[in-house]
């Protein structure tokens, strides 16, 4: 026992003689990262937004490729107005949410959820309906 933690430990142990310097072709560039926009720090932004015309999608586009914006999209006017205009821009929504990597879920009949890729929306699994039992109808 005594040998084969012996061995562990000089396997294990750091002598100066196993470290090698590298070379300058080895050098690498650290790259600081950008600072996030408009001041936003590391906070979340959940916002509302309304669709009135397939116009306004830009605003949460844009929003959303800024990567800290929830959105939380009402459609009743646009699906009140035209349901051709409401198809366009929620296939508008669904390819961006692709891109970036985040989610799209509706919720009530006016109501849209999009995230960005750090967020998920919380699906409920349908309850499995109990069959319906077995009866006999001709023994009664």
């Amino acid at each position: 026992m005594k040998r084969l933690l012996s061995k562990i430990k000089k396997t294990f142990s750091s002598n100066s003689d196993d470290f090698e310097i590298p070379s300058e072709t080895d050098a690498y560039v650290e790259i600081e990262s950008a600072p996030l926009s408009k001041g936003a720090g590391s906070k979340i932004i959940v916002r509302p937004f309304v669709l009135e015309e397939f116009g306004d999608i830009k605003a949460v586009l844009d929003s959303l490729r800024e990567g800290y914006t929830i959105a939380l999209v009402n459609i009743r006017p646009i699906k009140d107005k035209d349901i051709v205009e409401l198809k366009r821009a929620i296939n508008k929504l669904k390819k961006t949410c692709d891109a970036i990597g985040g989610d799209i879920a509706g919720f009530g009949e006016d109501w849209v959820a999009v995230t960005p890729s750090f967020a998920s929306i919380h699906r409920d699994k349908p309850h499995a309906q109990s069959p319906a039992p077995n009866v006999d109808f001709e023994t009664y």
